[in-house]
């Protein structure tokens, strides 16, 4: 089957725009693809995301820590306490971002966090009102270097001390 005998309309829908296959290996001139060019994480760690999620409905912005098919896990904050937050961070008082995990049932969408015409993205906001890099805040709040705080001493070595 030659290409002419296919209609107009199926041909263009065989087509992929540039902005489609995001992911895939781009091909040089000659048709080959290079080794040289590798697909890119779009949605890989440090992705600054807003993830919309079911039963409840919520919605959650934040850094992507992982993604697998088990869910997602991500550190920020729910989008209804966004406005707070910035407050918080602006005003140099201490939070804890949130570190959750949502199971894919759960998620109904994630987007990445970047402005819409005019309105600017959350992560601009957060920068704009902050003076701070939304990642660089929530990459410093990392599970692990707050370990430490979590732990409560035990009873025994309370005791010790007094003694």
């Amino acid at each position: 089957m030659s290409l002419v005998s296919i209609p107009l309309a199926v041909r263009f829908a065989m087509q992929a725009s540039a902005s489609e296959n995001l992911l895939m290996a781009r091909k040089s001139s000659s048709g080959a693809t290079g080794d040289s060019a590798q697909p890119t994480q779009i949605f890989g760690p440090g992705a600054l995301v807003i993830a919309t999620l079911s039963n409840p409905r919520e919605k959650f912005w934040g850094m992507i820590l992982a993604l697998a098919p088990e869910g997602l896990s991500l550190t920020g904050a729910e989008l209804a306490s966004f406005e707070d937050l910035t407050v918080m961070v602006r005003d140099g008082e201490p939070f804890t971002p949130a570190v959750v995990f949502f199971p894919m049932h759960r998620i109904e969408r994630v987007e990445l966090d970047l402005p819409d015409g005019s309105l600017p993205s959350l992560s601009q906001r957060f920068l704009a009102k902050t003076g701070l890099e939304p990642s660089a805040v929530l990459a410093a709040q990392r599970p692990d270097s707050t370990r430490e705080s979590i732990q409560s001493p035990s009873p025994r070595s309370h005791l010790k001390e007094r003694a």
